[in-house]
């Protein structure tokens, strides 16, 4: 549905994304991550047909068109992570200019608007709307024409409350639908409860790509578990690491790190050395931490200047 090979794109001379290649299919919802300057808005604009390839290409559809094409940008909308209207109008008239230019059919605004959770401030000027009201404005233009894809740049950034319970529904109701999102984020909390997978992008270059499956494996071998022992003794540590070598001792708790499944035939060493348990805890791995890894490992890769 969304295919960049090898897009690459710079700004006078400067590359912003460099060989990007990277497919969205049909259905998927996909996260794209990355530190500020990463080339997430570059990659996404660039999908949106708003900026044209330096060199490889974006397609966009179904069969797969030059995004910049006119058929290929009928397929998608777009929300920017910055949006402004005009302050003198209305949220009802924001939208109704909005559903004419789209060709949507007149029940949209109506509809649009109860999804954007304004509570009745359709027919107030935007200058009265709080940040969050008009993030959420904008998620309601975008929303406009059913379109098979959706970007959305940072739709997170300044929700509130009642958008980020919009926007959430939205994506799942897309996903139901077989409809594609593609959306960039910060909140990695966003990229966990919503994506189908998610691509992280430093320095302009793609560094990783998970599916749900993948991203669970990876964060379970980034878990650790905690035994406090009545009387930790170097003994048992040593039986601890016939298990798992990375095993330490902190105080009186013995720290096993890596995949879960390496607790039981730990534990079972512990025991069988003369190990006490008083207490047991867990910690899965985290998305933050993995990507920061990922950030560190592809910024010691880059080329000296």
């Amino acid at each position: 549905m969304i295919a960049y090979r090898a897009f690459t794109k710079r700004f006078a001379g400067h590359p912003a994304v460099e060989s990007l290649t990277l497919e969205v299919r049909a259905g998927e919802t996909l996260a794209m991550l990355g530190p500020n300057g990463s080339g997430k808005t570059t990659s996404l604009k660039a999908a949106a047909g708003l900026i044209l390839p330096t060199a490889g290409e974006v397609l966009l559809g179904e069969p797969g068109r030059p995004a910049a094409d006119a058929a290929a940008r009928r397929a998608c909308s777009f929300l920017p992570q910055k949006v402004a209207f005009p302050e003198a109008l209305t949220g009802r008239e924001i939208v109704e200019f909005y559903r004419a230019l789209r060709g949507a059919g007149g029940e949209r605004t109506g509809e649009v608007l109860r999804f954007a959770s304004l509570n009745g401030a359709g027919d107030r000027p935007v200058h009265t709307y709080s940040g969050g009201m008009i993030q959420r404005l904008g998620l309601a233009v975008a929303v406009l024409p059913d379109t098979p894809v959706l970007l959305l740049d940072e739709p997170t950034a300044a929700l509130d409350p009642a958008g980020l319970a919009a926007f959430y529904e939205l994506v799942e109701r897309r996903r139901r639908a077989g409809r594609t999102t593609l959306f960039t984020s910060h909140q990695l909390g966003d990229a966990e409860r919503l994506a189908d997978r998610v691509a992280v992008l430093v320095e302009g270059r793609l560094v990783g790509s998970f599916t749900e499956r993948d991203l669970a494996r990876r964060l379970a071998d980034r878990g650790s578990m905690r035994a406090r022992l009545e009387g930790a003794t170097e003994a048992v540590l040593a039986a601890a690491r016939e298990a798992c070598p990375d095993a330490r001792l902190e105080g009186q708790d013995l720290i096993v790190p890596g995949p879960s499944r390496l607790r039981p035939p730990v534990l079972q060493r512990v025991a069988a050395a003369g190990g006490v348990i008083t207490s047991l805890t867990t910690e899965e791995g985290r998305l933050d931490r993995l990507f920061l890894e990922l950030v560190a490992e592809a910024e010691r890769k880059e080329p000296p200047c």
